[in-house]
């Protein structure tokens, strides 16, 4: 297992068995204990989704504990699954997504689902006005990202259908925004 997913297990583990955040371990390599990048942690219990919980920015002061903090969350905190519970800990696998600073696309030729996740957003957004790294709080917007190389996503199509029906947008209704970026896999 390498130092990505390895560090997202013992993360879960610490917090469900001991009720703790772990500390950064400090044999692990300089780009987790040096860099900073938004991490998606997904947790899957023989094959099928428990968690999955991420920053497509980064919010923490390196990689390591992006990883730690997206972990415990993909464990405890998304809404579609009961926290993991200790039982279940033998059996759960780990991937972890480290991405590229999102940009903006203007033309879904420049999409491909197998290399790019986007970020889709939609809602009263001036010209001008950079609502990934500038949000303003007067302004109401809907989000969803979709990570790259997802199984049974296919077609541009596909990628931006199932991201606006995460975030809740009605494409026939709504104006939206796109956002493409890559993502280191580990698993």
């Amino acid at each position: 297992m390498n130092e990505y997913s390895l560090s997202a297990k013992q993360a879960v583990e610490t917090y469900i068995k001991e009720n703790k955040t772990m500390e950064v371990p400090d044999d692990l390599s300089q780009e987790l204990l040096n860099q900073k990048a938004g991490v998606f942690v997904t947790i899957e219990n023989k094959g099928d989704l428990r968690g999955c919980i991420g920053t497509y920015l980064p919010t923490q002061k390196n990689i390591a504990q992006e990883i730690i903090h997206n972990a415990i969350a993909a464990a405890t905190e998304d809404y579609r699954f009961s926290p993991i519970q200790e039982k279940e800990l033998p059996q759960l696998s780990y991937t972890v997504y480290v991405l590229e600073k999102p940009e903006s696309v203007e033309n879904i030729d420049d999409l491909d689902p197998k290399k790019y996740g986007i970020i889709i957003k939609s809602g009263e957004i001036s010209a001008g006005t950079d609502v990934i790294f500038n949000p303003s709080p007067s302004v109401r917007i809907k989000s969803g990202l979709l990570l790259p190389g997802l199984e049974g996503v296919k077609t541009v199509e596909q990628q931006i259908s199932i991201t606006c029906q995460k975030a809740g947008i009605d494409l026939k209704k709504e104006k939206i925004t796109i956002y493409r970026f890559k993502a280191q896999k580990y698993e």
